[in-house]
């Protein structure tokens, strides 16, 4: 006799082997779609890599070539700019690459390094107020807030010439060479490091500020310079002080935008967010 209950089961097993295969059958399929998707994203990966690569090398070349004809043409912009000048360059603290960044800034333009002084970071107060007899400065030891007056004259007696800074000189300086008076420019540099006792920090400072504005007051060109990736920058100090400013001196560009100010630009150069331009406007530089 016919039993549906059996019937019933049989068209359910048949409808779950179809299920079944159908299932087994699309998880096959995915596994062979994702294989080739996958095989194709790495493909595309590989050649997006080879692609960057390149574009990095023809970059590299390209900065490379710039680079070479920056090094070609600065000579050429530069030559005789600075003839017969004499140019200073005081370090405000220890920067031992730095004089040989300005000689070699300075080579083309014809002008002389008459003076490379290094004023040192320790301030000796009663060293200082020895030397100073016979001027109001012997009180310094009683009296640091003098030190801003005294750094505004020897800021001057170097461009100038004078008596004091000469009485001075080993005491307030770490390194010397060259002479002081008859500067025709003047580049500043201040490196960034500074005590760490908070009072020898303030007598840095004071002593910083009075050299640079006395720089400054004598009439001359002053430069205030700092390499590209100075942390943190002085650009702000210097152009405080009414000095024109670089700040890209490690650069071509940044020393040939120095030779132009000493040279009678005035203004803000390089490629900082508060630079002017990265040149001084060629054409109408002061000849």
């Amino acid at each position: 006799m016919f039993d549906f209950r059996y019937h019933a089961l049989s068209l359910a097993a048949v409808f779950i082997a179809l299920v079944v295969g159908l299932l087994l059958g699309v998880a096959i399929g995915d596994r062979e779609l994702v294989s080739s998707a996958r095989e194709d994203l790495r493909d595309s990966l590989r050649a997006d890599v080879r692609n960057a690569d390149r574009e990095r090398d023809e970059a590299r070349s390209r900065v490379r070539e710039l680079e070479r004809f920056a090094d070609a043409a600065y000579p050429i912009l530069t030559g005789g700019e600075l003839r017969g000048l004499r140019i200073g360059l005081v370090l405000l603290g220890d920067d031992d690459d730095a004089p040989d960044i300005i000689r070699e800034a300075l080579e083309p333009t014809g002008a002389n390094l008459s003076l490379v002084a290094v004023v040192r970071e320790e301030i000796d107060l009663e060293a200082l107020a020895e030397r100073s007899r016979g001027t109001r400065y012997v009180a310094l030891q009683r009296d640091p807030s003098l030190l801003d007056d005294l750094g505004r004259r020897i800021g001057v007696q170097m461009v100038d010439g004078g008596r004091l800074v000469g009485q001075l000189r080993n005491a307030l300086l770490q390194s010397f060479s060259g002479g002081f008076g008859n500067l025709d420019g003047v580049i500043v540099l201040r490196p960034s490091e500074e005590p760490e006792e908070e009072a020898a920090a303030e007598r840095l400072d004071a002593l910083q500020d009075g050299i640079a504005r006395g720089l400054a007051q004598t009439g001359v060109k002053v430069v205030g310079a700092e390499r590209r990736d100075s942390d943190p920058s002085h650009i702000g100090w210097f152009r405080d002080r009414d000095l024109s400013t670089v700040d890209n001196l490690d650069e071509p560009a940044g020393r040939a935008a120095l030779v132009f100010v000493l040279a009678g630009a005035q203004g803000s150069f390089g490629r900082g967010d508060d630079a002017q331009a990265l040149l001084p406007p060629l054409g109408g530089r002061p000849r």
